[in-house]
C-alpha cells in the first residue's frame, strides 16, 4: 500500500481541523486536499497546498486587459479566450503543490519538466524504503517496432511470468546488498550516497512538486496524452481528475483546446484544403515525411 498506517494517521487528523480562511477557496479542491490517490503499486499523488481558483485567472486577465475584456460577458467564455489564443500568464496565477510518490525511471522523466520546484526525498541522509515498481501483468510489452521509444504486443504465458520473476528477483536482491553493504548494529558500513547506486531504477521515491497552473497544463498535455509512457501517463490522469475539480472551467477549456485538440503543420492544413477541393493526396504528393504523414493519416484519414 502506499501510505502507512501511521502516515494515513497523519491525514485523517489533518483533514479534522479545518481552519478559517479569508482567501480563495475552491470546493473541489477541498475535498482532495491531503488525501492520497493511490497510483501504479506503491505510488501516491496527493496536493498539500494550492492558490487559486477559475476566478483568480479571469481576475489577472481583466486587471491585465483593462476595459478590453468588457465584450466578454462571463467567466467560462473569457477562460476559454484565453486558452484558444495561448495566454499563459493569467493561469500562472493559480499554484499547486503536490506530495508524489513515485519510482525512479518515472522521476527522471517528470524531471525533464524543468518549470516547477522540486524537492526529493534524499537517499544520502535517509534509507530508501523495500518498495518497488513491478508492473501488471498486462502491462508488459515488447518493443515497437514503429516506434522505438514505445511499446509493442503484450507478452504472454510463460515470457510474460519469466519477465516478471526476473524484475522482483533483481529488485530483492538488490535490496538486499543494499542493507548490507549499510552501517548495521553499530558497525561501520558503506556511505548511504554510496550503497543508494546499487539500487535499481524501479525502486519508489518521493518528492514535493509545486507548479502554476500554464505549466501543469503543459505537462499534462504531454504526459496525459495516449502516446506517453503508461507509468508516467497513470500520473498525469490522476491529476487531470484533480485538476479538473480544482479548476473546472480552466479544464473544461484545456480538455477542449489541448487534450482533445490538434496542432498542424502548414503542410497539413494545405492537404486538408486540397482534399477538400476534392483532389487526392498521397504521401509522396503532400511533401511531408512517412513518419508525417502517418501521424496525419491517424487523424485525418478519409473514410471508406
Amino acid at each position: 500500500m502506499p501510505l502507512t498506517p501511521d502516515q494515513q494517521a497523519e491525514i485523517d487528523a489533518a483533514r479534522a481541523e479545518p481552519k478559517a480562511t479569508l482567501r480563495a477557496v475552491s470546493e473541489g479542491m477541498e475535498a482532495h486536499l491531503y488525501s492520497a490517490h493511490q497510483v501504479l503499486d506503491h505510488g501516491l499523488v496527493r496536493v498539500i497546498d494550492y492558490m487559486g481558483d477559475d476566478a483568480a485567472i479571469t481576475q489577472a486577465a481583466r486587471v491585465s486587459y483593462g476595459r478590453g475584456t468588457k465584450s466578454v460577458s462571463n467567466d467560462e467564455g473569457l477562460i476559454r479566450y484565453l486558452m484558444r489564443h495561448w495566454h499563459s500568464t493569467p493561469f500562472e496565477m493559480c499554484e499547486v503543490k503536490f506530495h508524489v510518490k513515485l519510482p525512479v525511471f518515472v522521476a527522471r522523466q517528470w524531471i525533464r519538466h524543468r518549470t516547477a520546484n522540486v524537492n526529493e526525498y534524499s537517499a544520502r541522509y535517509s534509507i530508501l524504503d523495500r518498495e518497488f515498481y513491478i508492473p501488471a501483468p498486462e502491462q508488459l510489452a515488447a518493443q515497437s517496432t514503429v516506434n522505438n521509444q514505445g511499446r509493442g504486443q503484450i507478452l504472454q504465458g510463460e515470457e510474460a511470468a519469466r519477465v516478471l520473476e526476473l524484475l522482483r528477483e533483481d529488485a530483492m536482491r538488490s535490496y538486499d546488498h543494499y542493507e548490507a553493504m549499510l552501517s548495521q548494529d553499530g558497525q561501520q558500513g558503506l556511505a548511504r550516497e554510496l550503497a543508494r547506486m546499487n539500487l535499481p531504477a524501479n525502486v519508489y521515491t518521493q518528492w514535493y512538486w509545486k507548479v502554476d497552473l500554464h505549466n501543469l497544463f503543459h505537462f499534462l498535455r504531454l504526459r496525459a496524452d495516449a502516446h506517453a509512457q503508461y507509468e508516467i501517463r497513470a500520473y498525469a490522469e490522476t491529476m487531470c481528475r484533480i485538476v479538473q475539480d480544482w479548476v473546472p472551467l480552466a479544464y473544461a477549456a484545456f480538455e477542449d483546446y489541448r487534450l482533445g485538440g490538434v496542432s498542424m503543420s502548414g503542410r497539413a492544413v494545405e492537404v486538408i484544403k486540397r482534399r477538400l477541393a476534392g483532389e487526392v493526396v498521397t504521401q509522396e504528393s503532400s511533401g511531408m515525411s512517412k513518419g508525417e504523414w502517418r501521424e496525419f493519416e491517424a487523424i485525418w484519414a478519409e473514410k471508406a
